[in-house]
Parts: structure tokens; sequence; C-alpha cells
């Protein structure tokens, strides 16, 4: 692993590079956290599968966004826009170093990044999605509920109102302890996860449940159905895990690093996914991927 700072044009940001063990890579991936303290949250997660992926041969690199970790910046500088354009840097820094086919791999609204990157970007892309945001604006929602959710019941429209306002003014708001500036607000509700089929490989999509037989939920069940439509391949599942991008105690999935490993190792072996998984997927796995 070796951590480095990379520079742009606001500043520089925090990275970590894993190597491919063992030569050359035979595949390359651009990790795009999620937001908030789910990033936070979720940094072991990401830590133990890119080392599980350098160890089959892969490299990965991870990038904290502008405001984010050890990155310059603060998070209310940060702009969706910003965080583009951090992903391009990211991306020409690994394809400077790497011919290897490229993967952006996201986690909740790190998906909706790697979606809205993907037109900037020259070559084909794979996507490896972990627990897609499907709407910006309504996972917005969710987190404006992080801001009512303290207040008493009497004053909550009155903050509703006044975190209206302050984005209209073009001032911060404070959610959870993070500055959020306008820009950012703007970006993030404005972003769906939907894929142009030109320029898109195959598109793995793989989500958590601890309750046995789960399924995908009807949304995602729907926009899956919409990017096939477009002819775009999804092999999705849902494996079991827990949501540890809000447990309380930091957890792991094994299950979702193991089904992960499988779908890369599909991509080049031109197997079915539900040849490798590692799991006795049959009727149950290809009634999700629809193979």
């Amino acid at each position: 692993m070796h951590p480095f700072f990379l520079p742009v044009a606001t500043g520089q940001r925090f990275c970590l590079h894993h190597p491919a063990r063992g030569g050359a890579a035979r595949r390359a991936l651009l990790y795009l956290p999620p937001f908030g303290e789910e990033m936070n949250k979720s940094r072991r997660m990401a830590a133990v599968q890119a080392r599980v992926l350098a160890a089959a041969g892969c490299e990965v690199l991870q990038i904290d966004l502008c405001g984010c970790g050890d990155s310059s910046g603060d998070f209310g500088e940060a702009s969706w826009q910003g965080w583009l354009d951090d992903v391009l840097a990211a991306h020409a820094w690994l394809c400077a170093r790497s011919d290897a086919p490229l993967t952006l791999w996201g986690l909740r609204a790190g998906c909706l990044l790697a979606a809205d990157a993907a037109p900037l970007l020259p070559e084909p892309l794979d996507f490896l999605f972990w627990q897609p945001v499907l709407s910006g604006k309504q996972y917005w929602q969710q987190v404006l509920r992080l801001k009512l959710a303290g207040e008493l019941a009497g004053s909550a429209a009155a903050g509703a109102s006044d975190w209206r306002r302050d984005l209209a003014a073009g001032r911060r708001i404070e959610i959870a302890g993070y500055a959020i500036a306008p820009d950012l607000v703007e970006g993030l509700a404005q972003a769906e996860l939907r894929l142009a089929p030109d320029g898109v490989g195959r598109v793995g999509w793989l989500e958590l449940s601890l309750r046995e037989g789960a399924m995908l939920s009807p949304a995602a069940q729907q926009r899956i159905e919409q990017l096939r439509a477009a002819g775009i391949r999804v092999d999705a599942d849902v494996v079991r895990g827990p949501a540890f991008w809000q447990t309380v105690e930091v957890e792991e999935a094994p299950e979702l690093i193991a089904a992960s490993l499988a779908w890369l190792e599909s991509l080049e072996s031109g197997q079915e996914w539900g040849q490798q998984c590692g799991k006795e997927c049959g009727q149950e796995c290809g009634q999700e991927s629809g193979r």
C-alpha cells in the first residue's frame, strides 16, 4: 500500500494506492466513497476489499475527495463538480500507471458520482456498485432528517424553513457536524443513477441484508431493468451482511468481499457470474441477475 497526496488545481487529495501483487495488474479499480459520515464508517470495509483485490492481481486507488479525510479543503468548501474533478484527476493518475481495464467502484452516493463521471472519461468502463443510491434528491431528503431529528416537533417546520432560506442565500448549513455548501446540495440533488450504454461494459450490483432470502427492493429492480433495457448488462445480487456504512460499531461483510472478487474475475474469464461467485447461486442468484 502506497499513501500519497495527489496535486489538483484546488490543493491536494490524499490517496491510497494498492499495487497488484505479483506484477502487472489484470484490472484497475478506482474507489469512490459514500457521503459524509457513511464514508468514515465504511473505511474498514473499503480497505479490506482493496487489499483482497490487490492480492488477487488488481490495482486499486482510493481517494479522499475535497474536504474529506486527509485531503485539503473543508467539507463546507466541497461541490459536486469539484468532486467530479477529483475523480478525473484520480482517473488520470491511475491510467498513467496502468493500462489494465478500468472499473469504477462506488459505495452508496459514490455510485452516483461514478455514474456522473462516466461520460467525462474517455474509455469504456465497468462498474461495481455497492448498495447504490438511486436518487440524489431522495438521498438528500434522508440526510435532512438527521438535521430535523433533534429538533422539537413544534420547531421542526421552522428548522426546515431556515435551511432552505440559508441555501437560497448561498449560506452553508450544518448537518451532523458537517457544513454543506449550496453547490454540493444542488449537485447531489440532481444526481441520478443512470448510465448511457455507450462506453459502459458490465455492471456488478451488490446489496446487503441480514434477512434470509432477501431480494432487491422494487425501486432497485426497476432501475436495473431500465439499465438492461438500454442494453447494459447488469449482474445483481443480495448477499448476507450488515449495513456497515451506518452501524454503530465497525463491521465487515465477508460475503460482499467474496462476491465482488468473484464478479470481477467473471469479467476476465468470460464465464457467467453464477458459475464463479463462490456460493450456491443457482435459482436464487440467477433470479436477481437475469441470467
